[in-house]
């Protein structure tokens, strides 16, 4: 009998500890996705300065904290769209595509967020599963 219940609280134990890791995993996962989110969002209001400031000096980033004076030629933006394929977008087609890159960046946190909480809920259901079986 003592046999049955020490393997089934391992057994209990290896469990938490599976879904203790699955949760850190989800957590890191949530903190990548709310930074590039943030990221996105500061491009897009960073793009309402190029309006009307062609042919204006501006500082570019060339590197971390590093950065260089350039003279904007055109409000023309060249727009990496994946695979190494690039295009020519102006400025709001270039926010359309950063507002549609934040709703799939925002459905991705929820979908994490809802597996979270099934987590939760399978923890809190094996928690009540061992307390009935000690009673």
């Amino acid at each position: 009998m003592e046999d049955n219940e020490n393997n089934s609280q391992n057994e209990l134990m290896i469990k938490f500890s599976m879904f203790e890791q699955q949760i850190r995993q989800i957590q890191q996962q949530l903190e990548i996705i709310e930074r590039n989110i943030i990221e996105m969002n500061s491009i897009g209001l960073g793009l309402d300065e190029f309006n009307g400031a062609e042919g204006k000096e501006i500082l570019s980033q060339i590197g971390k904290n590093i950065f260089v004076k350039t003279k904007l030629l055109s409000e023309k933006l060249i727009v990496d769209i994946g695979g190494g394929n690039f295009v020519q977008k102006d400025i709001e087609s270039t926010k359309k595509l950063i507002g549609e890159q934040i709703r799939k960046l925002e459905k991705i946190r929820d979908e994490l967020n809802s597996a979270l909480e099934n987590i939760n809920q399978e923890m809190t259901s094996l928690i009540i599963q061992a307390q009935g079986k000690q009673n």
